[in-house]
């Protein structure tokens, strides 16, 4: 299962710190928490364990996007650029974004994903946000894990009638 092990750690802390928040609440509440959480887990490990989670190469083999779990959403980041460099031999930054104190970092480690809710069932995750580098917009975005190696990515504004779709590949 290909980031579940990262994903349960990702879950195991966040129970951790609602247990420290509980702290010393009455005893039943906490056993019905862990209890719930624990029914939400076993129902949730198959939509995350074989789902997005890992490292994708981008169409035309441009970038590598690392998707990883945020909370209980997913978010990726770019890991990795086939043109690293500008013009002027320099590290590229996100020079188009609208908010100019962003403007100055790296596109290498620049989250281009958030907030993806995993789907109670089926392969399509949504209500996500990508991030384009290239014009500094911010799309809406499903994904939609067509094979365990292959992942559509839909970005669009409004609908997504009007977007567009990339096909990504797993790294492997």
């Amino acid at each position: 299962m290909a980031g579940s092990s990262s994903w349960t750690g990702a879950i195991f802390r966040e129970l951790l710190k609602i247990l420290c928040l509980l702290g010393k609440t009455n005893m039943s509440l906490r056993i019905i928490f862990v209890g719930f959480f624990y029914v939400t887990l076993l129902l949730g490990v198959p939509a995350w364990g074989e789902g997005v989670v890992g490292t994708w190469v981008t169409e035309g083999d441009k970038s590598h996007i690392e998707i990883l779990p945020c909370g209980l959403k997913i978010c990726g980041s770019i890991v990795w650029l086939k043109e690293p460099l500008d013009d002027d031999k320099k590290l590229k930054h996100d020079a188009k974004n609208p908010n100019k104190n962003l403007r100055d970092r790296s596109i290498i480690g620049l989250p281009l994903l958030a907030n993806f809710i995993a789907p109670t069932e089926g392969n399509v995750w949504e209500d996500g946000t990508i991030y384009n580098p290239e014009d500094g917009k911010t799309y809406s975005c499903t994904l939609t894990l067509l094979d365990t190696e292959t992942l559509k990515v839909r970005g669009y504004v409004g609908l997504p009638l009007f977007g567009k779709t990339q096909i990504w590949k797993r790294l492997n």
